[in-house]
Order: structure tokens, then C-alpha cells, then sequence
């Protein structure tokens, strides 16, 4: 900024002139001093590193306060990666992001200086809690882990909490397992949970960057910990598995470690998949109730066939590719609790596909009953729907959050799909009226994929 001259600081006519050279020439002799003052610093350190006789002034000290007034500390960095400075610094640029976490992008609210890609404004929190209510439902509890039934825990920590729905869907099913006295803490960059004290709860809330490690918690804290949605903020691979190490830190030996993920790319959920032989009758029960199917390593699937889930599909991940966060995580989390085997035990799976509308073939299917000679009762009915009122409501809410996700997602997937606003809003319109009339049966068994992954942390 120094090299700038402002013209409204500036003399007219021949002041302006002598006023232009007077400040060209101060500036030339401040970069002189500043060129000889670096010269000089890098000069001292190379003699004191290679073990050079020096005197009282070239003292360790010393050496360090001309680092940090000249700005070469990159020289040794590999030495003081650990300094006061270093850590102080970075505290500040913590606190700053947590006094002020937000800023206003394309029109929506981001964080702040982070590389979470979706904003943080009141649709996309709607959309989360959307999906958290599909996980509930579809999973028929708030923490898929069976020994959680067993003993209730007493210390459950949410990490990336946002609005704390999660927290308080979990508070409901432990008053309905006769348990209301856990305590639940929320961890998340920004406080957007209100404060569910006034809803009952025994309700902490820790503002922390969940990237900045350690997390602010004792060993052995918390006797349930749940991950949920968090593949956006922290990618799978050496970022994760430093995280994933400090979550075990944190839980008790015997206590739950509970993940949920849903796949950001879409597929199709090919016509009459086998069931899978599942050790949990509830979970078909559930399956059954809600007009799901659980996953299976032999479950069928194809790429999306519609043509707008199509270009999204391949637009998302490419953009999240770019981002280097995964497009889809559902098939890459087992295999990091797997690969804790000292640490983590008993881990489980859970996996479900929802339609995100009616299935031609499941139509299919109840018009051949209902014709058989041995049925002769509401035919009629049958054959117009064959989805309860819930179970349809259930798919409508999972294409609405996957509509809400392509939205949320519109400036990344413009970059890549290198639409201009006009074109985007053409694409746009012509995808929402393309899957949100019935009568146009554009649907083909593309699905919303979700997933529960729970171990239980092991002695030492």
C-alpha cells in the first residue's frame, strides 16, 4: 500500500509534481532500507546457524527478535515449528474466527476463512435437520448402537452440533428408553444451536474449530460421541484419521462412537432387490414400516437415470473432487473404523436406501397381488398407491433436502458446470418442474443413500 498515491492528498499544478517526486523518492529509500535491513538479518543468521563466533548481540535472543521484526522466520522454521509466537499467533486467528465466524457470500452467510462449502444460513439448516429427522426415522431411534439400550449413557458430545437437533431427537429417545437425565454437549464452530435448556435439556455448548486439535475436553469425557455429517467439514484420509484419533481420546473405555453420513451423489436402486440377511429383525420391521431397503454388498444399484441428477451427480462430484472431500462417504467409513483395531470394537453397520419417489416396479408388484384370484379386496386403492401417506411423505422429504443440497451447492456446481446465472436459472427451473410433478414419472429408483456406523472403544 505504500507504492499508492492518492489523488485527493495530492497538491494541484506544480505542488502536485514536487509533492509526486518528494513521495517517489521517500519511497525508493525505504526500500533500500528495507532490502539492507534483510541482508543483513539473513547475514546474521547464516553465520550464527553454521556456528560462527559471535558476540553478545548475535545472542539466540536476539536472533529471534530480528526474525520476527524482519519477517524471516520461514529460514527457521523447522526448528521453532513449536515457538511462543507460532502458537500465539494461531490463537489469535482462532479467536478472531470464533468472535466472528461468519461473512456474506453469493448472497448467503459462509464461515468464515473455512473450507466447508456449504453456507450456514436458516435454509441450510433446515436441510440438516430435514435429513436428521429422515435418519431417525428410517433407523427407528436416535443412535443406531445396541448397546446404548443397554446402558444409557450419561455424557453424550455432538461434534459439528449446528442447530443441536440431533441432541434434542436423542434427548427424546432416551425419556422414552424411562432415562431423561444425560447430558449433551455441543461442539461446533459457530453458535447456531439455540438454548435447549429451555426444551429440558442438560444442554453445554463449546465454541471450538473442530480442525484445531486438541479438542477441549479431558480423556475419557464423554461416554457417547456422535459424528454426524461432518464429511463436508473434515475429508476422509490423513485430516480425519488425527481427528478421529482425538474423538477416541475423548471417549471412555466401553463407551459409543457413533458416525452418520449420507452419499452427496445419487444413485438408482435397480427393480426387486434381494433383502438382506440382517442379525436385527427390527431393522427390516423398520425397512418394512417406512418403505426403505437396507444395503447390502449385493444390493443393486446403477447410476442415476434422470437427467437432471445426472448433470448434478457429475457436477458435485467434480466440485467436491476439486475440494479434495469425498463424494461419496458412505463407502469409505468402515473401513477407517476397521482400521482402529487396537482402539475400536464391535462396530457395526447400517445402510438404507431411500426412493425419492414412487418405484414403477414396487406399482407393479402390488397390481399383480391385487389381480391374483385369490385377492378380491381393495383392488382399486391398492393399485393408485401403493405407499402409505407417510411412507410418501418420507420419500418427498429426501428429494426435498437433495433439492435443498443442489441449491445450497449452486456457486460450486456454476464453476463447474460452467453455466452463467441465466442459463443455471433455466437448468434450474427445468429440473424442479421435471421431479416435482408426479405426472411426469421422471423418477427411475434413484435414491437417497444414508448410513449409521457405530464401534465401541476398547481397553488399552
Amino acid at each position: 500500500m505504500d507504492g499508492l498515491i492518492y489523488a485527493y492528498h495530492v497538491p494541484n499544478s506544480t505542488g502536485q509534481q514536487q509533492y509526486t517526486q518528494a513521495r517517489l523518492a521517500a519511497l525508493q529509500e525505504q526500500r533500500k532500507l528495507r532490502k539492507a535491513s534483510q541482508e543483513e538479518s539473513s547475514e546474521h543468521i547464516e553465520r550464527t546457524v553454521s556456528g560462527e563466533s559471535t558476540k553478545s548481540g548475535t545472542s539466540k535472543e536476539r536472533l529471534h527478535q530480528r526474525d520476527d521484526r524482519y519477517g524471516v522466520m520461514e529460514h527457521l522454521r523447522a526448528n521453532t515449528s513449536s515457538s511462543s509466537s507460532s502458537s500465539n499467533h494461531s490463537e489469535h486467528v482462532h479467536r478472531v474466527l470464533l468472535n466472528n465466524p461468519f461473512e456474506l457470500r453469493h448472497g448467503r452467510r459462509y464461515l468464515r476463512e473455512l473450507p466447508y462449502p456449504l453456507p450456514c444460513d436458516l435454509a441450510e439448516l433446515h436441510r440438516q435437520s430435514l435429513r436428521t429427522l429422515l435418519g431417525c426415522r428410517v433407523f427407528g431411534r436416535a443412535i443406531c448402537s445396541p448397546n446404548v439400550a443397554k446402558a444409557v449413557p450419561r455424557k453424550v458430545l455432538e461434534i459439528g452440533c449446528g442447530s443441536g437437533y440431533w441432541s434434542s431427537m436423542c434427548h427424546d429417545y432416551f425419556c422414552s428408553l424411562k432415562y431423561p437425565k444425560a447430558s449433551f454437549t455441543g461442539l461446533d464452530v459457530a453458535p447456531l444451536a439455540p438454548d435447549l435448556k429451555k426444551q429440558g435439556l442438560d444442554w453445554t455448548f463449546v465454541q471450538h474449530d473442530l480442525r484445531r486439535i486438541p479438542l477441549p475436553f479431558d480423556d475419557e469425557a464423554f461416554d457417547l460421541v456422535m459424528l454426524k455429517d461432518l464429511s463436508l467439514a473434515l475429508p476422509l484420509g490423513a485430516p480425519f484419521q488425527r481427528f478421529l484419533d482425538e474423538t477416541i481420546r475423548i471417549l471412555r473405555v466401553g463407551g459409543t462412537l457413533e458416525i452418520w453420513e449420507s452419499d452427496h451423489v445419487l444413485r438408482s436402486l435397480l427393480p426387486h432387490p434381494p433383502p438382506p440377511v440382517s442379525k436385527q429383525p427390527l431393522d427390516q420391521e423398520t425397512a418394512a414400516r417406512t418403505a426403505t431397503f437396507l444395503i447390502a454388498p449385493g444390493t443393486p444399484f446403477a447410476p442415476a437415470q434422470n437427467k437432471y441428477l445426472q448433470h448434478a451427480s457429475a457436477w458435485i462430484s467434480e466440485a467436491l473432487d476439486r475440494r479434495q472431500l469425498p463424494p461419496l462417504p458412505c463407502a469409505r467409513i468402515a473401513q477407517v473404523l476397521y482400521q482402529e483395531p487396537d482402539a475400536l470394537g464391535d462396530v457395526g453397520i447400517r445402510r438404507v436406501a431411500i426412493p425419492l419417489g414412487e418405484l414403477r416396479w414396487e406399482r407393479e408388484t402390488v397390481r399383480t397381488a391385487v389381480d391374483s384370484p385369490m385377492s378380491n379386496k381393495g383392488k382399486t386403492k391398492m393399485s393408485e398407491n401403493p405407499l402409505t401417506a407417510d411412507q410418501a411423505a418420507l420419500r418427498q422429504t429426501a428429494l426435498l433436502t437433495v433439492l435443498q443440497m443442489i441449491e445450497s451447492m449452486e456457486p460450486l456446481l456454476k464453476e463447474v458446470s460452467g453455466k452463467n446465472s441465466e442459463e443455471w436459472s433455466h437448468w434450474w427451473a427445468s429440473m424442479m418442474a421435471d421431479l416435482l410433478d408426479p405426472a411426469r414419472g421422471s423418477l427411475n429408483g434413484e435414491c437417497l443413500e444414508v448410513g449409521a456406523w457405530w464401534a465401541t472403544k476398547l481397553p488399552e
